[in-house]
């Protein structure tokens, strides 16, 4: 059974910096893209940064310049490095993963950024 697990969100004050981790788990024979996807309260999931096979990455417009998206293939993990900080990146962040064609989705990390 495939797992995504989330770490490393909490509450942060403007301008400040949080590492994500997302850690695939189980038993696959390849992890092609891999995501970061956000939900604000009370608004639709959106896209936040996403990385391919081969290392390309792109970014929403709201986070470019702010966070980077990267992986490390033989850990089989996903991290989002989030930098300057703002209150409407407030929400809980969900690592999605493309395994051997099929999507997965981690249950959700909730970041908070204080004003």
């Amino acid at each position: 059974q495939v797992q995504l697990v989330e770490s490393g969100g909490g509450l942060v004050q403007a301008g400040g910096s949080l590492r994500l981790s997302c850690a695939a788990s189980g038993s696959f024979f390849r992890i092609n893209g891999m995501a970061w996807y956000r939900q604000p309260l009370g608004k639709e999931r959106e896209l936040v940064a996403v990385i391919n096979l081969l290392g390309s990455t792109n970014y929403a417009d709201s986070v470019k310049g702010r966070f980077t998206i990267s992986r490390d293939y033989a850990k089989n993990m996903a991290y989002l490095q989030m930098n300057s900080l703002k209150p409407e990146d407030t929400a809980v962040y969900y690592c999605n993963a493309r395994i051997d064609g099929r999507d997965y989705w981690g249950k959700g990390t909730l970041v908070t950024v204080s004003s």
